[in-house]
């Protein structure tokens, strides 16, 4: 399990002569264990909060702090193994490789790491099997459903058992049925195997799933809300 702050973080980014801010002194602390849901309207700075949570970004000012670990103070070299071993994303596309199986989707985060051909195999049949699709394990992404291949998607990003999951609006391209199938499954990890998990999302009723809700808004956090409050 691990914990998140946030303290006075701001990012800006420059788009030819405008400075855009999607973040401007956020502070913030997810509790270790929470299914924390960020809601917002597109360009409201939540991916890019996100992207700060998995050390794929760094801000300009403050602090992000993740499991102890200030990020911004994290050596270059570092974040690509620190994020490998603590962060599981999801995006809103699966972004499977289509000439790999299911199978071999969701063992490739594990090539980053020195172990046997044995404990992989343990690792993405345990994957699938909690997403359940071990008997899909042999199938290419064309010849999965959307839901599906969503569902692999989230079995690669916990086939290491990072204790942190980001999730970018994974359930925006699915319909209802299999949105509900890929929500649930969150939940589990969260219930079940105590991963936080900060997810974003445009959708009430995915954001309902969530244990903690909170309005991003012109890089600011507006709204604090129990998940299930009108």
């Amino acid at each position: 399990m691990i914990s998140i702050a946030l303290d006075g973080v701001t990012k800006r980014y420059t788009k030819g002569e405008h400075v855009l801010t999607p973040l401007e002194n956020v502070s913030l602390e997810i509790a270790s264990g929470d299914f924390f849901v960020l809601l917002g309207p597109s360009g409201s700075g939540k991916t890019t909060l996100l992207n700060l949570l998995a050390a794929i970004d760094r801000p300009d000012a403050g602090r992000v702090i993740v499991g102890g670990t200030d990020l911004a103070k994290l050596p270059s070299g570092r974040l690509a193994s620190w994020r490998s071993e603590h962060v599981g994303y999801v995006f809103q596309q699966a972004n499977l490789v289509p000439v790999l199986t299911a199978y071999e989707n969701v063992e490739l985060p594990l090539w980053l790491f020195p172990m046997s051909r044995a404990e992989r195999h343990r690792r993405v049949s345990l994957a699938l099997e909690a997403v359940g699709l071990l008997e899909r394990a042999a199938h290419l992404p064309r010849q999965l459903s959307g839901g599906q291949e969503q569902r692999v998607a989230i079995a690669r990003a916990i086939v290491a058992d990072p204790p942190l999951i980001v999730a970018d609006e994974p359930t925006g391209n699915l319909d209802h049925e299999s949105a509900d199938g890929v929500l649930t499954l969150l939940s589990r990890l969260n219930v079940e195997r105590g991963k936080t998990i900060v997810m974003v999302t445009h959708d009430p009723r995915a954001a309902a799933r969530g244990t903690r809700r909170m309005q991003l808004d012109k890089g600011q956090l507006l709204d604090l809300q129990p998940a299930g409050t009108p």
